[in-house]
């Protein structure tokens, strides 16, 4: 077979393939279908019916929720992260995935279908008015889109039925099992993160946050700590009960009049939970993997053990194995990518 016609028979597969599933969104292969271990009690949700409590002696017996963001343009990390996920995960069978979309929903569904075809999970759209004219420019154009601004919305968004739920990033990959996370006792708090109690909090406000006495008290009787919120356990009723969202958009409303940060979504969250987290052990959020917010330059990885990997920064591995200038942990997300590279088509 001539190089000319194996070109045009690739390109016409992919044209195919593209075409099936929504333009020009990237196609992927098919996942293996993942079976629950004979230790787990198999679980069967319905969006009508309360959840399973969350047992800490026993979280094999749970569903466990993982909500999840979807767009065209972190679409291959979204997929990676819900491989890596299943891959690891003891009862795979119990997971329900509960993806947020703003746009193209029907080509999203679609993908997911014929990627994973035995996965249980709901698409919600999020209405990108909620955060109209509520979002302010931050140091990275990707850090302003509505959508990034979701989790703020996901107990307004899930069923009333889901009284928990995992919150990941798209740009992560799990390498544990996820029941492991789902367990934490969540105590008296709405929410669970790693906590970094080492980094100055003060760099997450600027000096007009800072010297406006009101402004201040926020943290009044309180001990704030900086946390991602990539990786974020939440008690849903907690949260629906203290109207936490509502707490989140005045702050949001806040910072659009005096600007008194400069960090997309995270400082809200912050303002509002800072300081009264349930602690989770950092080896769930090994983030910064994509440098900072500007450069993205390549970083390693922090000291102890490690359940999850998280790209949060500018560089996303995908983008740079793509450019064949990939740093060293990007090598650790290649075996998720389950993105069909041209290459598969064409003859050894």
């Amino acid at each position: 077979m001539t190089s000319n016609l194996r070109h045009l028979i690739t390109t016409t597969l992919l044209l195919l393939i593209a075409s099936a599933t929504g333009g020009d969104l990237p196609v992927f292969r098919e996942a293996p279908a993942f079976r629950n271990g004979r230790e787990c009690s198999k679980t069967t949700w319905c969006p009508s019916q309360p959840s399973t409590a969350t047992n800490n002696n026993n979280p094999l017996s749970s569903t466990i929720h993982i909500a999840m963001t979807l767009d065209a343009t972190y679409l291959r990390g979204s997929i990676a992260g819900v491989f890596s996920v299943l891959q690891h995960a003891t009862c795979p069978e119990n997971i329900v995935f509960h993806f947020l979309a703003a746009h193209r929903r029907a080509d999203l569904r679609r993908t997911i279908l014929t990627t994973f075809p035995y996965l249980t999970f709901r698409l919600y759209h999020f209405d990108t008015n909620l955060v109209h004219g509520k979002i302010s420019a931050s140091i990275r154009r990707a850090l302003d889109q509505p959508l990034n601004y979701a989790r703020i919305y996901l107990a307004e968004l899930l069923p009333s039925s889901v009284n928990r739920i995992i919150y990941f990033d798209s740009d992560l990959i799990v390498v544990d099992d996820v029941s492991k996370l789902w367990s934490i006792n969540l105590n008296s708090h709405v929410l669970g993160a790693p906590e970094y109690c080492h980094a100055n909090f003060t760099h997450y406000f600027n000096h007009k946050f800072w010297t406006n006495p009101l402004f201040k008290t926020a943290f009044r009787d309180r001990n704030p700590c900086y946390f991602n919120t990539g990786v974020m356990v939440i008690d849903v009723e907690k949260w629906r009960e203290g109207r936490y969202t509502d707490k989140l958009e005045n702050w949001m409303r806040i910072q659009k009049r005096y600007r008194i940060y400069e960090l997309g979504s995270l400082p809200p969250f912050l303002l509002v939970f800072a300081g009264n987290v349930e602690r989770v052990e950092h080896r769930w959020n090994q983030h910064g993997l994509g440098g900072d917010n500007l450069e993205g330059l390549c970083r390693d990885l922090h000291p102890g053990p490690v359940s999850l990997l998280h790209w949060s920064g500018k560089g996303k591995p995908w983008l740079r194995l793509d450019s064949k200038k990939p740093c060293p942990l990007d090598g650790l997300w290649a075996p998720y990518d389950l993105f069909r590279h041209a290459s598969l088509f064409s003859d050894s």
